[in-house]
C-alpha cells in the first residue's frame, strides 16, 4: 500500500471473548459521530443470521468468491473457522484510510500478525481482563452458553492471552470507563503525530511562518 502522510490509522484490536473489546469499540464510536472513525466489515462465507445486512455487519460472500479473493490476495488476513471462512479485504481498509479515516480491526492475534506483515504501521492493542474469574462471570452473565461452551472459551481465552506481548498496547479492563478512556487516548494521541499534523494543517503552518518582511 502507498501511504501519503494523511491517511487515517489503522487499529488492531484483539482480546479474549468476554473481555469487552466490542463493547468498547462501540462506545469510542458512539463518542465521535462525526465520520472520522469505524469498524472494519469483514467479509466471511457464513450465512447471514437474522437481522444482519449485507455490508453493514458482514460481507456476505460464496466460498468460490472468497478463494479467489484469497488467491489474487486480496485479504490483509483471512481464516478459516468451523467451517467458515473470515477475512479482512485489503481495498476496503485501504480506500478507507486514504480518505483520512481512522479503522479497527476486530481481530484475534493470528489474524493482527497477518496484518503487521502487509501494513507495519498499525497500531496493535490487546485487552484483556482483571482476572479469571471476571471473564468467566462476563461469559456466563451472557446467558447464551452451555457450560461445555463457556470451559472452551475459557481454555482458548488463556492461549490467546499467552500473545499479549506482541501487541503495541495493553489494556486490563477492570472499570469500563477508565478502559474506554484510555482507548481514547491513545487513538487521540496517534492522530496528532508530526506528519499527520503537518498535512492537515499545511495552509495553517505557512501563514504561521511566513516571513512579512
Amino acid at each position: 500500500m502507498t501511504t501519503t502522510s494523511a491517511d487515517g490509522n489503522l487499529f488492531i484490536v484483539a482480546a479474549p471473548s468476554g473481555a469487552g473489546k466490542s463493547s468498547l469499540i462501540r462506545a469510542l464510536l458512539e463518542r465521535h459521530t462525526d465520520g472520522s472513525m469505524q469498524v472494519s466489515v469483514s467479509c466471511t462465507t457464513r450465512a447471514p443470521r437474522p437481522g444482519e445486512e449485507h455490508g453493514v455487519h458482514y460481507h456476505f460472500l460464496d466460498v468460490a468468491t472468497f478463494q479467489r479473493k484469497i488467491e489474487e490476495n486480496e485479504f490483509y488476513e483471512w481464516a478459516k473457522v468451523f467451517d467458515n471462512y473470515y477475512g479482512t479485504s485489503r481495498r476496503v481498509i485501504e480506500e478507507t484510510l486514504s480518505q483520512g479515516i481512522d479503522v479497527f480491526l476486530d481481530i484475534d492475534w493470528q489474524g493482527a500478525r497477518q496484518v503487521r506483515e502487509a501494513y507495519p504501521q498499525a497500531q496493535s492493542i490487546f485487552i484483556v481482563p482483571p482476572s479469571l474469574e471476571v471473564l468467566e462471570h462476563r461469559l456466563r452473565h451472557r446467558g447464551q452458553d452451555s457450560d461445555e461452551v463457556i470451559a472452551g472459551r475459557m481454555s482458548k481465552a488463556q492461549a490467546e492471552m499467552s500473545h499479549y506481548h506482541e501487541f503495541d498496547y495493553l489494556l486490563v479492563n477492570d472499570d469500563f470507563d477508565e478502559t474506554l478512556a484510555n482507548l481514547e487516548h491513545i487513538v487521540l494521541a496517534r492522530r496528532q503525530r508530526m506528519a499527520l499534523q503537518q498535512a492537515r494543517h499545511a495552509a495553517k503552518l505557512k501563514d504561521l511562518l511566513a516571513n512579512d518582511g
